[in-house]
This record gives structure tokens, C-alpha cells and sequence, in this order.
């Protein structure tokens, strides 16, 4: 087995492993500060800027992480993969990272005129107006190109066999969740950048266990 063969399921993993965690703990800050109601007063931002302010933070380098994870994946299907899922694939992934960063600068331009001028910001309707856009791009549009990615990752995966079968048609299941879930649950997204981990761990321990094995297999043939 190649040097290649054995580094590229490994760099896959760690950055969809970056990404899910990095993704999990942003989400999680924004919803524990944040209510779910998207027509709120904006009473949350004198005890909560902080934590979304850390949480805006740690999106640009999960998003490095997805990018990087993408990039592994496709490399990993090679002359393997169908065309026409590897650009749903692509696209779904871009349009979901796109969308991801779209939502964050809304929301840290609010936190921005939030510490500059706190009264303006509510007086003025500029907070329900991005409170709302944030949420509409968040938990509608990214999520369902989250969903779409699932799927055409999991359609790649069941027809290369790079994982087992329960979880792509686990990620079947999560991404039609994701699908139709409108925004009614409001730890929904989470259920992506879990899944991704989930992915991302079974490719590392595989990895190893290969790695392992041709380790042994050099050992009884010297």
C-alpha cells in the first residue's frame, strides 16, 4: 500500500473530525445564548454577545476544516466516482459553506453595532432585521444544503463502499430530517456536523486498523 493510500483516508478524517467538533461547540454557544424565537427583543445581548462573539470566531477555521475535508474525500473516490453526485457533492458543499459564512457575518455585524451603538440597534429595527436574515440563511437554506451534501455523500459512499452501509443509509435518514425538519427544531443543525464526525471517525480507525495490518504483513514477509 502506497504512502498516499495510507495518509489520504487519515487527513480526511482529522479535518472532517476539526470540523465537526469546531462546528458542534459554535452551534452549541449560539443556542444556549440565543433564544429560538427569530422575533425576539434582543434582551440575550447584554449576557450573551460573548459567547456568540466566540462562537463567530471559530467558524472560519471549521470551515477551513470542511474545506479541506472535501478536498480529502474527493481525492480519496478518485477514478471511483460518479460525476454526477461528485458535483452535487461539490456544489452542496460550497452552497452550505457559502451560506454558513453569509449567516456569521450578519451576525457579527450586529454584534459590531451592538457594541458601538446598543440603543440604535434595537430602536432602529436593524437587529429583527438581521436576527431574521441570520436565521432564515442558517436554519433553512444551509441546512438544506447540509441535507443534499449528506446525500450525495452517502449515495458516493454506497457505491464505492469507503463506508459502511448502515451510515449511508443513516445519512439518508438524517438528511431528509434536515430536509423537512423547517427550522421547528432548534438543535437540529446539529445533527450534520455529527454526522460528519461520525464519517470521519470510522475512516480514521479504519485507516489504522490498514496501517496495523500492513505493518504485520511486512513483519511475516521479512
Amino acid at each position: 500500500m502506497s504512502r498516499q493510500a495510507l495518509t489520504t483516508p487519515r487527513a480526511a478524517a482529522i479535518a472532517g473530525i476539526a470540523f465537526s467538533l469546531l462546528l458542534i461547540a459554535s452551534l452549541a454557544l449560539v443556542r444556549l445564548a440565543v433564544p429560538q424565537d427569530p422575533q425576539d427583543a434582543g434582551e440575550w445581548l447584554e449576557g450573551g454577545w460573548r459567547s456568540v462573539t466566540l462562537a463567530l470566531n471559530l467558524l472560519p477555521f471549521a470551515g477551513i476544516a470542511f474545506l479541506w475535508f472535501i478536498g480529502v474525500v474527493r481525492d480519496r473516490l478518485g477514478a471511483r466516482e460518479d460525476r454526477f453526485f461528485a458535483t452535487v457533492f461539490l456544489g452542496s458543499g460550497l452552497l452550505f459553506l457559502a451560506m454558513l459564512f453569509a449567516s456569521a457575518a450578519v451576525a457579527g455585524g450586529i454584534l459590531r453595532v451592538y457594541g458601538a451603538t446598543p440603543g440604535l440597534l434595537i430602536e432602529s429595527g436593524i437587529y429583527t432585521f438581521g436576527r431574521t436574515v441570520t436565521y432564515e440563511i442558517m436554519n433553512v437554506y444551509a441546512m438544506k444544503m447540509a441535507g443534499v451534501f449528506m446525500i450525495s455523500t452517502s449515495t458516493l459512499s454506497l457505491r464505492t463502499g469507503i463506508v459502511p452501509r448502515w451510515m449511508a443509509f443513516l445519512g439518508f435518514a438524517l438528511a431528509l430530517f434536515l430536509l423537512f425538519s423547517l427550522g421547528l427544531f432548534y438543535w437540529a443543525p446539529l445533527v450534520f456536523p455529527l454526522w460528519v464526525l461520525l464519517i470521519s471517525l470510522h475512516i480514521l480507525l479504519a485507516n489504522m486498523r490498514s496501517s496495523q495490518s500492513q505493518k504485520a504483513a511486512v513483519k511475516i514477509e521479512e
